[in-house]
């Protein structure tokens, strides 16, 4: 059984036990609980619940920890300029282990 759920707009496809990276939540705490909207859910045999948007029911979840992605470099290159521009960054991801998913 998977779902699909929505945070914050962005859309992840889930099961239950799952490990899922999400958009760093500055106020989320490890241990915290936390609630999602579901869009669609399957229960694997082909039988599909869409939503108009959403089902009505609620994915919930837990933080597990706070990660860092990898490191992005950006280049910037001007032919014939002699210039160049080096950024670097890293995101921060909010880990979060899906503990059930709502019916």
């Amino acid at each position: 059984m998977y779902a699909i759920i929505r945070d914050r707009g962005n859309q992840y496809k889930v099961s239950q036990g799952d490990l899922v990276e999400l958009d760093l939540m500055a106020k989320a705490n490890p241990g915290d609980a936390l609630e999602f909207e579901v869009l669609l859910t399957s229960d694997g045999a082909g039988q599909v619940q869409v939503g108009t948007p959403t089902l009505g029911a609620k994915a919930t979840g837990s933080v597990v920890d706070v990660v860092k992605g990898k490191k992005i470099d950006v280049v910037h290159f001007r032919r014939r300029k002699d210039s160049m521009t080096k950024v670097g960054q890293r995101s921060k991801f909010t880990r979060v282990r899906i503990d059930s998913l709502g019916a």
